[in-house]
């Protein structure tokens, strides 16, 4: 079934994108790695430009990023004082690559900024995903066990301002979370990811915060990065598309949930390195699509009057004369679908608890 996006102003298939985001967001469940930065080059290749589809990317990770937090809340394992020093940092690094995103728009050099970008960055992230899994399988054939020293110190452990942070008992200084935060807040801008490819390693391995909080703490960072990017993008280019948004959100929230359950069961070191092909074919594409193909985009029309129903002329007219609310209510709506499904999700998990538990006193 196609659909039109009001906003970025094309055709598209809702089942393609819901497919897609299932897909992408049973990767992310099952890895525990953000789906940003394969989401949004699949929705370059199915034909959004791609200044749009990090706008709505990084809307759709708000929504999920809200959902899988609301579970880490119930559960009590966020450090609010950490994810707030770091987000500090994200909201200037999101400023910042606002900035430098508004500078290539001006010069019309944008779409291939972010091409090359997810080009960059998924070659890296294939190459040490795949040489870190290729490693574990050999370590696992060979039965080798090795200690990892977690918390190695780096300068960036001498820097100035130390403060105590009682929920990961560590006494850091607040410029470490800061200037992690500034990357993950700048990548972020620019590239419609929520950064948790880098935030999460930095977290263990640079910050020393104990496991156990940092998914949680991570997805807190998101939200409040993913809301500065959404509001941003939807205010200054009015690219956040409600459609789309929706699609994504229901795909990857069902996804993920999905993702969770099987990497519960599944032995993940040939997965791992399966993805990490995955990636750099991913990136071997998007650069044949900047370098060598004609068109970037095919079989893509500008809207004609049939597509335009009073919905899409609503959203339309919303976004261009009301920016300022258009952005608020694109954060808002994001939110509302990621409680939603936080809720869905648990009362769904109580109801199955109940079903199993009642089975096992009839057996008895």
């Amino acid at each position: 079934m196609e659909v039109f996006l009001p906003i970025a102003q094309v055709h598209i298939s809702a089942l393609e994108i819901i497919l897609l985001s299932a897909l992408v967001g049973i990767l992310s469940g099952l890895f525990g790695v953000g789906g940003g930065f394969l989401m949004t080059p699949f929705l370059i290749f199915l034909g959004v430009p791609p200044a749009y589809a990090v706008a709505n990317e990084a809307n759709n990770i708000l929504a999920t990023s809200v959902s899988g937090s609301t579970t880490h809340y119930l559960k009590n394992t966020l450090d609010y004082k950490m994810g707030f020093i770091i987000v500090i940092g994200g909201a200037i690094g999101t400023l910042l690559g606002i900035y430098t995103f508004t500078y290539f728009k001006g010069i019309g050099k944008i779409d291939t900024v972010i091409s090359l970008a997810y080009m960059y960055i998924l070659a890296i992230i294939g190459t040490l995903m795949l040489v870190e899994s290729l490693g574990e399988i050999d370590k696992a054939k060979k039965n080798i066990t090795t200690k990892k020293k977690l918390h190695v110190h780096y300068w960036i452990h001498g820097l100035p301002l130390r403060m105590r942070f009682p929920k990961s008992k560590l006494y850091e200084s607040a410029f470490t979370p800061i200037i992690i935060g500034l990357f993950v807040g700048f990548i972020a801008a620019i590239m419609g990811i929520g950064g948790a490819f880098i935030l999460v390693p930095a977290m263990i391995y640079i910050i020393g915060m104990p496991t156990r909080l940092v998914p949680g703490t991570s997805l807190f960072v998101t939200i409040f990065v993913s809301v500065i990017v959404t509001f941003l993008h939807a205010f200054n280019y009015g690219s956040i598309d409600l459609v789309l948004v929706f699609l994504l959100v229901v795909g990857s929230i069902i996804g993920v949930q999905t993702g969770q359950k099987l990497g519960q069961s599944i032995e993940s070191s040939g997965l791992k390195a399966l993805l990490a092909i995955l990636l750099l074919i991913v990136g071997i594409a998007i650069a044949y699509d900047t370098f060598f193909a004609e068109h970037a985009m095919n079989g893509i029309g500008k809207a004609s009057k049939e597509d335009l129903t009073p919905l899409s002329i609503l959203v339309q007219k919303f976004s261009a004369e009301m920016p300022i609310a258009y952005g608020l209510f694109s954060i808002f709506f994001a939110v509302a679908l990621g409680v939603a499904a936080a809720f869905i999700r648990r009362f769904l998990s109580d109801l199955r608890k109940k079903y199993f538990n009642k089975a096992a006193k009839q057996s008895k």
